[in-house]
């Protein structure tokens, strides 16, 4: 064999060697890989277990907010601690370890099944009791039905007479608020107010005394002070302020009333809200927006 044909023979017996060690390390490369890929696979399982067996126990504490009965409450608690139990013998078992992550799936089952049959208990107390306190309630509502008919004679006086109270309240219709500028025309801008119109009329009541009326007209500002204070009057056991007043000669037909006030300080954009009020009670409301 001369020399050349040993060359080829070499040649060829390398590349074969070559070939098969590509080939080698390209079926341990792919089976790297795809244990990788089982791995990864392995831990999601694990991680899903995780949380439903967290689920589990987080729905136990929550049924027992739901009942009252000792029994089926230390059966919750019972089943919530080997819920815990299972969950940390999960969380020490190594993802790759087949047998064990079985049988604590199949555990898993078995916690699923237990709790659905504790669902299906405390939901049916709990309609019984529904069904209980219904009955309960219906006999409350009798007896408060007597008590009521038994009151109601040495009451009926005080009831008229606090009806014929509330029917005198007087009462601000047809409320408008108008803010003028300095041409006495309607100012869209909060800087261009030099007076607010505030319009309305008192309605009809024939159960109110007629007389001499005052009107308090109270302007909220957006920072909730009340704009221009002059005074205080009395409402609900309190002073509060008011911007503006005016007197009325009230005769019980429907009197139309407006009021003035002529602004006498700094106005910010935003809503300014109206109140009317008389005799210590509230009698109409509105509000009113600006722009910068």
């Amino acid at each position: 064999m001369n020399k050349k044909s040993i060359i080829i023979i070499a040649a060829v017996v390398v590349t074969a060697l070559l070939a098969g060690m590509g080939y080698l390390i390209y079926s341990l490369a792919k089976s790297n890989e795809e244990n990788r890929q089982m791995l990864e696979l392995a831990e999601m399982d694990k991680r899903e277990m995780e949380n439903e067996y967290e689920n589990f126990a987080r729905q136990y504490n929550e049924m027992k907010t739901q009942i009252n009965n000792d029994s089926l409450m230390a059966q919750l608690e019972q089943e919530q601690q080997r819920t815990q139990e299972l969950l940390e013998e999960l969380r020490r078992t190594k993802s790759n370890d087949a047998a064990e992550i079985a049988r604590l799936k199949k555990e898993l089952a078995t916690m699923r099944a237990v709790l659905k049959s504790f669902v299906a208990e405390i939901d049916s107390l709990n309609r019984l009791n529904t069904q209980l306190n219904a009955e309960n309630e219906n006999l409350r509502q009798q007896q408060q039905v007597q008590q009521q008919q038994i009151s109601e004679l040495s009451t009926e006086k005080a009831t008229l007479s606090d009806k014929v109270a509330i029917a005198s309240v007087l009462d601000a219709t047809g409320l408008s608020v108008l803010a003028k500028n300095k041409k006495g025309k309607a100012a869209k801008k909060v800087a261009d107010v030099r007076q607010f119109q505030v319009s309305f009329n008192i309605a009809r009541n024939v159960t109110a005394a007629a007389g001499v009326r005052t009107i308090y007209l109270r302007i909220l500002k957006p920072t909730n002070e009340v704009a221009g204070a002059s005074g205080t009057f009395a409402y609900q056991n309190a002073q509060l302020e008011y911007t503006a007043r005016r007197d009325v000669e009230y005769t019980g037909e429907e009197t139309p009333v407006t009021i003035y006030w002529d602004v006498n300080e700094m106005l910010t954009a935003g809503q300014y809200r109206i109140a009317l009020f008389a005799d210590g009670n509230n009698i109409g409301n509105g509000s009113v927006a600006f722009e910068k």
